[in-house]
């Protein structure tokens, strides 16, 4: 199964309120306290999200955290890449792929389309698209037969 781990999940979640709060300056605490996520948790995700460039980081008493660029201009693929490394879902699909079969392999450049086509797909969801709350539900078809994504409502 094809799943963003946990902590990828709470990333988008604290980007997304960062996304809300425009261009100002939240803490890690702040951030924790809107978002209902445990501050130590926030704190390591926050981290790693500026490591990656998508948060700027500010020491000192009126520091924090805030978006280094618009949120239309971060892509799924961004938050990813940022949080679990790029997105492959093969050994040969990876940028530093070391299958020792792949030189035989009658299947790895189908699975690499499909990588092509996932992360297509991801570079086209925004965070802006990702933070909305109003957002339809997905209707999909799978096996010719139709399927609903059900949305969790609290």
């Amino acid at each position: 199964m094809l799943r963003i781990s946990k902590l990828t999940d709470y990333g988008t979640v604290l980007l997304a309120h960062l996304a809300a709060s425009q261009s100002a300056v939240c803490s890690a605490a702040e951030v924790a306290a809107a978002t209902g996520i445990a501050t130590p948790t926030v704190s390591k995700l926050l981290k790693s999200l500026a490591r990656s460039g998508l948060i700027n980081s500010t020491r000192g008493s009126n520091g924090g955290y805030q978006l280094s660029k618009d949120p239309a201009k971060i892509s799924a693929t961004d938050i990813i890449d940022a949080l679990e490394g790029p997105v492959s879902i093969t050994e040969c699909s990876a940028s530093d792929s070391q299958c020792e079969h792949e030189g035989v392999c009658s299947v790895s450049g189908a699975w690499q389309g499909v990588n092509v086509a996932i992360r297509g797909a991801l570079d086209s969801v925004s965070l802006s698209d990702l933070a909305r709350n109003n957002s339809p539900t997905p209707r999909l078809r799978f096996a010719g037969l139709q399927i609903t994504v059900e949305s969790k409502t609290k």
